[in-house]
């Protein structure tokens, strides 16, 4: 059995409604988690919700209810955007289960007992919208905060306080001596051109109950609860700590279930928003209490909407839910992941989106899928004939290539290269124009060498779409005749259609859609 594989999302801040950038992140992640099952890799995906907070009391308090029913409201709606983008997470966290508040404690405790915190006075600038301390290096140059911040305050309190300085040199060098610790690279270098030029200062990792009662109470000082984010980023750990993962409860003292897979550690799937929270506070996080860090970080860039900033205020916003409900599920799987690399910054257009779902979605895979099978209906009556090699290489190179570029994260790489395929398929059929063939008895043999390579080029794209595009890899199946579904990478081996056997009816994967109205919104966006 292979070593087992890890990976999280970002765990969302509970203060609204989803929107395209956490979808996208969890398309992403579950694309990464799929191919790695066809990878043949046991694989355990975690995604879920950041329960605590100012920002969420507030809202709460906002709106007469307790910060508990608030919670409970919202996810009902976040849950169910896992579900309607179809993703295969073996576990949903909250940070407000009893599972989570252990872990959260045990890690607290290890490290007050170690001699790793310290009592100190704060005074000085505050933001309550990010929940999050001031200094001087974050005014800009005329002396404001950033519009990011909010209405910033002035704070006197006593805290307690995480010297991360001790920890600086250790970091740059995990860092350097792991190259691919952190990706893209860009980020990589980001992160260390911080810390080699910036001293760690002290993080907060408490707040008096008095100004925030909604949060995990410190073991050792119920007087305050825990930082959000000191909170929020132990989920990980939680997890894999609360089933007795030897790597994740051991440490912590908790107890441990020898039979439990090795889950620790994780990579992590995140936005470039949160890049030092998961690249500087968590390793040495990690690393104080004893536990490995991180596999990896994966970071992704931001949507824009028309080349504009994703905005509720202006308007400027694409709902997931919508254009799912109008366009199919895979549909919008397909576009996010073969429009955005992950890294970079992307840019959604209803036209665009329109563009790709008729061009390669419908007039692409879906045209080749169609006509191959109505053929081999008309022609053989849906009996597969005897194995031919004639698109064999075409279809091994492609295979290579997909397998390739999941393995190294590269999903949009491996979009590109299936599409090799379909393309060379749907090329295949104009060059031998099987309906010709069909009128001339000499050709039969010819015209069986067609449609076979055909169906079997058909049976390999749905193996090679299945961790972007499942639903319709597996209706690709289902039309073929085949059982089970086409998630194992190792059966893209050519010759799998067997001879004689009988394939389904064709139906349409995806449906053409008429012309973008005349106001030029193609997909329903809010």
């Amino acid at each position: 059995m292979s070593e087992p594989f890890y990976i999280t999302t970002a765990i969302d801040y509970l203060n609204g409604q989803p929107h395209l950038g956490h979808a996208y992140e969890k398309v992403v992640t579950d694309v990464i988690a799929r191919s790695r099952r066809s990878l043949g890799q046991q694989v355990f995906f975690l995604t879920g919700l950041d329960e605590h907070g100012q920002k969420v009391q507030q809202a709460a308090v906002a709106e007469g209810k307790s910060p508990q029913d608030y919670c409970d409201a919202l996810a009902v709606a976040w849950k169910g955007l896992a579900t309607k983008l179809n993703l295969s997470n073996d576990d949903f966290i909250r940070t407000t289960e009893p599972r989570h508040k252990q872990v959260v404690q045990a890690v607290l405790a290890k490290l007050h007992a170690q001699g790793e915190f310290r009592v100190g006075t704060y005074e000085g600038w505050y933001s309550p919208k990010e929940e999050t301390f001031l200094t001087a290096k974050d005014r800009l140059p005329d002396g404001n905060f950033p519009s990011s911040y909010g209405e910033v305050i002035t704070l006197l309190e006593s805290n307690y306080f995480f010297p991360l300085k001790p920890y600086q040199a250790w970091l740059i060098d995990h860092i350097e001596s792991n190259p691919d610790f952190i990706r893209p690279a860009y980020r990589r270098n980001e992160v260390l051109g911080f810390l080699r030029s910036e001293t760690l200062e002290d993080l907060c990792i408490s707040r008096p109950k008095a100004r925030l009662a909604w949060g995990i109470p410190l073991p050792f000082d119920p007087e305050y609860v825990t930082y959000v984010w000191f909170d929020a980023l132990t989920n990980y750990v939680t997890v894999p700590a609360s089933m007795g993962d030897a790597g994740a409860a051991g440490p912590l003292g908790l107890p441990v279930r020898p039979e439990v897979p090795p889950l620790w550690p994780a990579v992590h799937v995140i936005g470039k928003d949160i890049l030092k929270f998961h690249t500087v506070y968590w390793p040495i996080m990690l690393k104080a209490a004893g536990l490995a860090v991180p596999r990896q970080v994966l970071v992704h860039g931001w949507w824009q909407k028309d080349g504009q900033k994703l905005s509720k205020t202006t308007g400027n916003v694409v709902d997931p839910v919508a254009v799912v409900d109008d366009w199919g599920v895979d549909a919008f799987r397909y576009y996010v992941t073969r429009e955005l690399d992950l890294g970079p910054d992307g840019n959604w257009t209803d036209a665009g989106f329109a563009a790709r779902y008729q061009a390669e979605l419908a007039n692409g895979l879906g045209n080749l899928v169609n006509r191959s099978l109505k053929m081999l209906k008309s022609y053989r009556a849906g009996k597969v004939p005897a194995r031919s090699d004639a698109l064999a290489a075409d279809a091994t190179k492609a295979a290579e290539a997909v397998k390739a570029a999941y393995a190294a994260f590269e999903l949009q790489g491996a979009l590109i290269a299936a599409w090799e395929l379909v393309n060379r398929a749907n090329k295949y059929v104009e060059e031998t124009a099987p309906f010709k063939m069909a009128k001339d008895p000499t050709q039969a043999g010819r015209l069986d060498e067609v449609l076979y390579s055909l169906v079997e080029a058909c049976r390999i794209l749905a193996v090679l779409l299945w961790p972007v595009i499942p639903e319709t890899a597996g209706k690709i199946y289902t039309q073929l005749g085949l059982a089970g579904a086409p998630d194992r990478l190792e059966s893209t081996s050519w010759g799998g259609m067997v001879a004689g056997s009988e394939v389904g009816e064709p139906q349409p994967l995806f449906p053409r859609r008429e012309p973008a109205a005349k106001d030029g919104n193609a997909c329903k966006t809010a």
